[in-house]
């Protein structure tokens, strides 16, 4: 989780999506015979009957908030101060602006590029010759996800070459599932230096940064984690929540789109490939990543 702007199956029927049978109750035996008084004949003509139309049903409506346009005071500690939740915020639900063309079809698209010089300098990408992994050793993922509007979207990430192919993997169940993503850009030097806005919801990975409050590289500089739609999946330690506006979701109880739970299929798929879950740390709680270190 960076310091800066990156910062119930039933229940997924706020996205749009048909569900039936989520009581699990059996449905009731169809009468052999109907009864006679059930049939209901009408005694006006059938062109004077009045059309009778199911009404629609309403969508949800999307954010109107402005990610990143409001920098928050700071704390001595260089943070964000941790806010309340703007009420637009609580149940979050931003639409998904591509940044990619999306996928040409319904099913998962996902591909592994080599990373280069070339494309650093076109990117932007938070890497230099300082930073603990060569571009060698790295790779750029196009993934396919869902975004919170239903839609299909391709998302860009960068990992260590070695983990490749398992976070593919991961991507593809999560998009299996049908599990939203809000959106999955690359983090880039801009990022890192942008003032703290504490309304950040970006799926990413690389990011050549040390560990949250220490000068140790952190997994992420390593290629070797991601962080999964961390507003709605907050760190905290202490006092400091990150992304600082998001405190509403904290309460774990309260299953809103886009979380990760214990028991739910993102902590699954990333366990399937051997990566840790930062909701299990001891010293803090980072729900919203996971990694091949554990750390």
């Amino acid at each position: 989780m960076t310091r800066r702007v990156l910062g119930g199956v039933c229940a997924l029927l706020v996205l749009g999506a048909g569900l039936t049978g989520c009581s699990g109750e059996e449905p009731s035996a169809a009468p052999s015979e109907p009864a006679p008084s059930s049939t209901v004949r009408s005694t006006q003509p059938a062109e004077e009957r009045p059309t009778v139309t199911a009404s629609p049903t309403p969508e949800v409506p999307f954010d109107t908030w402005q990610v990143g346009a409001s920098p928050l005071p700071l704390r001595d500690d260089g943070f964000g101060q941790v806010l309340p939740t703007p009420p637009e915020l609580r149940v979050r639900r931003m639409r998904t602006v591509d940044v990619l063309p999306p996928p040409t079809s319904d099913r998962f698209e996902g591909s592994v590029h080599p990373v280069t010089p070339a494309f650093v300098r076109r990117t932007g990408l938070a890497w230099s010759s300082g930073c603990p992994v060569a571009l060698d050793d790295l790779r750029e993922l196009r993934l396919s996800f869902v975004g919170f509007d239903g839609e299909q979207h391709t998302g860009q990430m960068v990992v260590n070459a070695a983990v490749a192919d398992d976070v593919v993997e991961v991507f593809r169940t999560l998009h299996e599932a049908r599990f939203p993503v809000e959106e999955m850009r690359l983090v880039t030097r801009a990022d890192l230096d942008a003032p703290a806005t504490g309304d950040g919801n970006n799926t990413a990975a690389y990011a050549c940064r040390p560990s949250v409050g220490t000068t140790s590289w952190s997994a992420h500089a390593y290629g070797l984690a991601v962080d999964l739609n961390p507003f709605m999946n907050p760190y905290t330690k202490g006092d400091l929540v990150l992304p600082e506006l998001a405190s509403a979701y904290l309460d774990r109880g309260w299953r809103r789109p886009g979380m990760i739970h214990p028991d739910g299929v993102v902590v699954r798929a990333f366990a399937g490939v051997g990566w840790t879950w930062g909701g299990t740390f001891r010293s803090v709680t980072d729900r919203h990543h996971f990694s091949a270190n554990g750390r």
